[in-house]
């Protein structure tokens, strides 16, 4: 079933022969990992990539002690320290379970081997590295462009609710970029409003 969920993500991006797939599901493994964990670490190199079958994870850099939040995982996502497989340096980020968690793991090597012996695979990192530039560019507007209050409507809005219903505040606060005492402020004006 685990298998199934993974193929059918790819397929979202490109068609896969019983061949195909193969390749790739005989290098497959799953791991539990459990909340407070973490997936990658900021500082160690990392190779794996993962879906998420079971809970979600936060993923965030630290600056002065300080940890950012940029992006949360949840079932059905494709995760991995992608910058770090990339260039072949230690991640810069930490991915960490919120909840117990369970994936699906391959290596980074496994994807290689596939690019270099079914195109199709290479059809599928495009398009998938073309999804995740589009999704990042969005954001990085919505940090430049949007004030607090604008980013928080914009979630309310947006195709992204698990975020509102599974996450910590405070986690949601250094998501927009912002303390949580300025997201509690922002959630009752909106509350406010909506009672006129």
């Amino acid at each position: 079933m685990e298998h199934l969920l993974l193929r059918q993500h790819i397929e979202r991006f490109v068609s896969l022969t019983e061949e195909e797939w193969g390749a790739l599901a005989q290098n497959l493994s799953v791991s539990k990992i459990p909340r407070k964990r973490t997936f990658s670490k900021e500082g160690q190199m990392e190779d794996k990539i993962a879906l998420v079958l079971q809970g979600s994870f936060r993923q965030f850099y630290t600056k002065d002690g300080e940890e950012k939040t940029t992006y949360f995982y949840f079932e059905n996502h494709l995760m991995s320290s992608y910058i770090s497989i990339l260039q072949k340096q230690p991640s810069l980020l930490t991915i960490e379970a919120l909840e117990d968690s369970e994936v699906l793991c391959f290596s980074a090597q496994t994807l290689q081997n596939l690019y270099e012996n079914y195109p199709v695979y290479q059809i599928f990192g495009r398009k998938l590295a073309e999804y995740l530039a589009v999704g990042l560019e969005i954001r990085m507007v919505s940090l430049l462009m949007d004030s607090p209050e604008e980013r928080y409507i914009g979630l309310l809005k947006s195709n992204k609710k698990k975020i509102l219903e599974r996450i910590p505040q405070h986690y949601i606060a250094s998501y927009l970029g912002i303390t949580p005492v300025s997201l509690s402020r922002i959630r009752n004006r909106i509350i406010a409003a909506e009672r006129i």
